[in-house]
Order: structure tokens, then C-alpha cells, then sequence
């Protein structure tokens, strides 16, 4: 075998950001590749895939009997093995763009807080999907790397992926998480959160899509210089006719409130479990916020006037854990201590 041959066939490795609300993709020498929402829709006739991403996505609520609009990942974890597998291997396919004779090794990044059997089940579903090599990386460490925090030195650094079905807090020290705290609460949980208090509030029913479309444009979790306000639409519950609301930044931080004291409440945990030292690295450097729930307005201010500690979004939050796992792929000799151990069979 040439050279050439042999860099051709490593060249299709890829790393996967398998998240409850969207699954990104980086390709060896090419960077991130792709970027969709964990979702597919599912002909409930002949079981076939329909779409998958963003062509999915757009189906949500707005699906006939015959379609199910399928996500397949809750809270960080595997929730439909057989439909995760389908869209692994779509994106495993779209991602090399041309058929090659060798598999691609596949890394992919799990919640800290994972247990056997979960890792078992990203492991099973990466090589039915077409892996030849699957190696596991926790979200915190691979959030870490892609935030280039100098996580092989002897310095604590704490870091808070805030996904859509989890947020994974750890300090890491010497390539190793030495604590961290994984809570089954992020984006999707400040969603179902809008939409119960709108229920509530204002006896309006919104959809999962109207919720995270409002979360983005006036969600927040300090309040703001300008408050903001928004149009909704949705049905009355009364009169079950469709009807314009408007909401202001003030309520919807107020809907998010409860979800915002759990996250901070998480931190003060850890730090509970943090040795002196390590405490004392962080408060020297401060905590790092990455993932697309560190993008809510005012988090990292909430966080920091609750800790007393300075708290930083990192640049590029969504894609900073496939990054951080891309970097490992590229690097693989020296990342590989953080990479979880084989997992028994």
C-alpha cells in the first residue's frame, strides 16, 4: 500500500456530537461537515425513513397520522436504538460523500454521568451504522479541548456543556475529569418550560418549535439593559381558535427560572466535591460555558453574580464539543488518555 492510499483511507475518520437537539459531524482534513437537529420522520406504513435534520424538523406538529416525527436521543442518551442507527448511518454516509473500500474510525462524545449499558448502546449503534473503530470521549473533556483550555497541565478547569437533554459539568486536571455532575436538564427542558407557562399564564397552547424560536429571540436569565417583547402565536384553550399574544423578556425569564437555579445549583454541588486546590485554579481562571444552552441571554452573568466567580461563554458554544472531539481525532496519540476506556461486553 502507498502512502497516499494509506492517508486516503485515514482521511474518513470522523467525530460525531451526538446531542438530543442536534448531531454535528467532523471530518478528518475537511472540519465540520455537517450540522442538523436530532430528528426523523418515519412512515408509519413501511417504517422507512422520510427525512432526517432540518427536513425533519420542520415536520414537528405539523405531521399527518401516517408520519412520525421521531427524536431519537433524551437526555444525552439513546431512546430509539433502531432510528438513532438509520441516522448514524446517514450522516456517516453524507459525511464521507463517496463510498470508500475502508470504514471510517468514529469518535463520539457521551455525557459524563453515562452508564454501561448507554455506552454499549452508542457504541452498538456506531457500527451497525458503518464504523470500523468507535471510541467514546466524554462532552466535558471534548468541550474543553475544543475551548483550548490546557486540560494536560496540573490546573483545575471547570467547564458546563449545556446540551439539549443534559448540561455536564467537570473539572478537569491532568487530561482527566477528577469531579463532575451531569443533571437530565438543558434546551429542550427551558422549552417545555415556555410552553407550560404560556399554558398556564396565558391559556395559550404553543408547539415545541414556537417555544425554542421564543427562547432564542427573548429568553434570558438576568434581566436585560432593554427588555424585549415578541408576538406569539398559538391556539385559546378556551376557544380552541388560533390567537396573537405578546410576551415580554421579563415572563419568559421568569418561566426559565426554575431550570436556571437547578443549573446553577449543579455548580455549587460540584464545587462541594472540589478539592482546594482545584477550587482555587477556578476561581483564578474562571468557568467556562459551552453548548448551545450557554447561548441564553445573561446565563453566564446570572452565574457568575450567584458564584462570585467569572463565568465565560467560549466562542463557537454549539460547536465546541465536536471540535474538541475533532481535535482528538487529528491528535489521537496524544488525546488518547482521555478517551473512555474499551467498554465490556
Amino acid at each position: 500500500m502507498s502512502l497516499f492510499d494509506f492517508v486516503g483511507m485515514k482521511a474518513n475518520d470522523i467525530a460525531i456530537d451526538l446531542g438530543t437537539a442536534n448531531t454535528l459531524v467532523y471530518k478528518k482534513n475537511a472540519g465540520i461537515v455537517i450540522d442538523e437537529p436530532s430528528v426523523v420522520a418515519v412512515s408509519n406504513d413501511s417504517k422507512k425513513i422520510i427525512a432526517i435534520g432540518h427536513q425533519a424538523k420542520v415536520m414537528l406538529g405539523k405531521n399527518p397520522d401516517e408520519v412520525r416525527v421521531i427524536k431519537p436521543m433524551k437526555d444525552g442518551v439513546i431512546a430509539d436504538f433502531q432510528v438513532t442507527e438509520l441516522m448514524l448511518r446517514d450522516l456517516i454516509l453524507r459525511a464521507q460523500k463517496k463510498r470508500l473500500l475502508v470504514r471510517p474510525r468514529v469518535i463520539v462524545c457521551v455525557p459524563s454521568g453515562i452508564t454501561e449499558v448507554e455506552k454499549r448502546a452508542v457504541r452498538d449503534s456506531a457500527l451497525h451504522a458503518g464504523a470500523r473503530e468507535v471510541y467514546l470521549v466524554s462532552e466535558p473533556v471534548a468541550a474543553a479541548i475544543g475551548a483550548d483550555l490546557p486540560i494536560e497541565e496540573a490546573f483545575g478547569n471547570m467547564v458546563m456543556d449545556i446540551g439539549g437533554g443534559t448540561s455536564e459539568i467537570a473539572v478537569i486536571s491532568l487530561s482527566h475529569i477528577v469531579v463532575h455532575n451531569s443533571i437530565r436538564v438543558g434546551g429542550d427542558k427551558m422549552d417545555n418550560d415556555i410552553i407550560s407557562y404560556l399554558r398556564k399564564k396565558n391559556n395559550l397552547h404553543v408547539g415545541l418549535q414556537t417555544a425554542e424560536k421564543i427562547k432564542m429571540t427573548i429568553g434570558s436569565a438576568y434581566p436585560l439593559k432593554e427588555e424585549l417583547t415578541m408576538d406569539v402565536r398559538g391556539r385559546d384553550i378556551v376557544s380552541g381558535f388560533p390567537v396573537t399574544i405578546k410576551i415580554s423578556s421579563e415572563e419568559v425569564r421568569e418561566a426559565l427560572s426554575e431550570t436556571v437555579a437547578t443549573m446553577v445549583d449543579a455548580i455549587k454541588r460540584l464545587f462541594e466535591r472540589t478539592a482546594p486546590e482545584l477550587s482555587a485554579d477556578i476561581a483564578e481562571r474562571g468557568i467556562f460555558l459551552t453548548g448551545g444552552g450557554a447561548l441564553l441571554k445573561g446565563l453566564d452573568e446570572k452565574i457568575s453574580k450567584t458564584v462570585d466567580l467569572p463565568v465565560y461563554v467560549v466562542p463557537d458554544a454549539l460547536e465546541c464539543v465536536v471540535k474538541g472531539a475533532g481535535k482528538v481525532l487529528d491528535e489521537l496519540d496524544r488525546y488518547r488518555e482521555v478517551l473512555i476506556k474499551r467498554i465490556e461486553d
